[in-house]
């Protein structure tokens, strides 16, 4: 690799960006994955997830005249919900997940549950106020409720930074990969070898084609989140544009990386499916990577998607400034850096 392959005029740049723009345009079905699918995708979770007020929380009362009073007890709750079994079917029932407590007769009540469950140790709770209160239990204090909202807090406002991050991905792995790869197999790049181009500028054409096409999907989701849902951006416009532009350029020099060397579609959608799936999975797009355990959550913070989703949802929800986002910012940075200086250092035209 001499100087010549770093160094182009900006002709050459217009001209390939240009070509490269073309291409996408022409391609419908790449337009739908880069535009639709996550907008059809945060309708769909958004209104699956939409705050509906405290569900009811189901209790299997075991079914005979001894258990009318219980299921009465229990069903004066407003947040229980009674389903009637019988004692035959009654632990089957609590196993399909139908209820998190099964009441049975008895001096005092039997209260079964699986306590491994999540929030059967809160139904058994709930069952034994509304049996108490039954009972004639007198409430010496009656705090005044208030409700108190959380902006930003709800599913649809974690979910829609994720799936920004989510796209900007997908436009580098698979909108760069899969084109230089397509390019390869149809023996374009040889032709290319033959002009005066250089290899930096060929391969930064790529990366600046990303970055135009991030800033509009940026936009243009971050927009549809506001109007639908009422996801408002509160923090650095500024802090949001250098975060997007890391994801952008980390994401797009791993595609140029994993289409550098790769002679066919099929090898290439390999390695594009095995770098993107894990982060699909461990950056947090659908759920918070608290849940993962404390050993594995410096390499999940090291995967480019999570600097990614952590630093949008820093500055979607929280309101933080460029400083806040430096760590982020940083990680995207260094996956810039190392994936693109491979991919300059490994790429054939062949």
């Amino acid at each position: 690799m001499n100087d010549a392959d770093l160094v182009a005029p900006p002709s050459q740049f217009r001209a390939l960006y240009l070509a490269r723009l073309r291409d996408f345009v022409r391609e419908p079905g790449v337009l739908f994955w880069v535009f639709g699918f996550p907008v059809l995708l945060a309708v769909a979770l958004g209104l699956a997830f939409r705050e509906k007020g405290p569900e009811r929380i189901p209790v299997l009362v075991v079914a005979g005249a001894a258990t009318d009073p219980l299921a009465a007890a229990v069903g004066a709750s407003s947040l229980l919900e009674v389903r009637r079994v019988p004692e035959a079917g009654a632990a089957d029932a609590l196993r399909r997940g139908e209820g998190l407590v099964i009441v049975r007769p008895g001096t005092p009540p039997v209260l079964a549950h699986d306590p491994s469950r999540p929030g059967a140790a809160v139904a058994v709770a709930l069952v034994i106020d509304a049996l108490e209160v039954a009972a004639g239990r007198r409430d010496t204090v009656a705090p005044r409720l208030e409700r108190a909202d959380a902006p930003g807090r709800r599913y649809i406002d974690f979910l829609a930074p994720g799936l920004v991050g989510m796209t900007l991905m997908g436009g580098g792995i698979w909108g760069v990969g899969y084109a230089l790869v397509s390019m390869r197999v149809r023996k374009l790049l040889k032709r290319l070898a033959a002009t005066p181009m250089s290899r930096g500028a060929f391969l930064g054409s790529f990366l600046l084609h990303r970055v135009v096409l991030a800033a509009v999907e940026i936009a243009f989701l971050l927009t549809f989140a506001w109007l639908a849902f009422g996801v408002a951006v509160t923090g650095s416009f500024l802090a949001l544009a250098v975060v997007g532009l890391g994801g952008t350029l980390a994401f797009g020099g791993l595609g140029l990386l994993i289409a550098s060397r790769a002679r066919n579609i099929e090898t290439a959608s390999g390695l594009m499916n095995l770098a993107s799936l894990p982060m699909w999975l461990l950056s947090g797009v659908f759920f918070s990577t608290a849940n993962f355990p404390e050993g594995m959550r410096p390499l999940v913070k090291a995967l480019p998607l999570t600097a990614l989703n952590d630093g949008l949802r820093a500055v979607v929800l929280d309101g933080a400034g460029l400083a806040a986002v430096g760590l982020d910012v940083g990680i995207l940075v260094a996956w810039t850096v190392v994936t693109f200086g491979l991919a300059l250092r490994w790429f054939r035209w062949a």
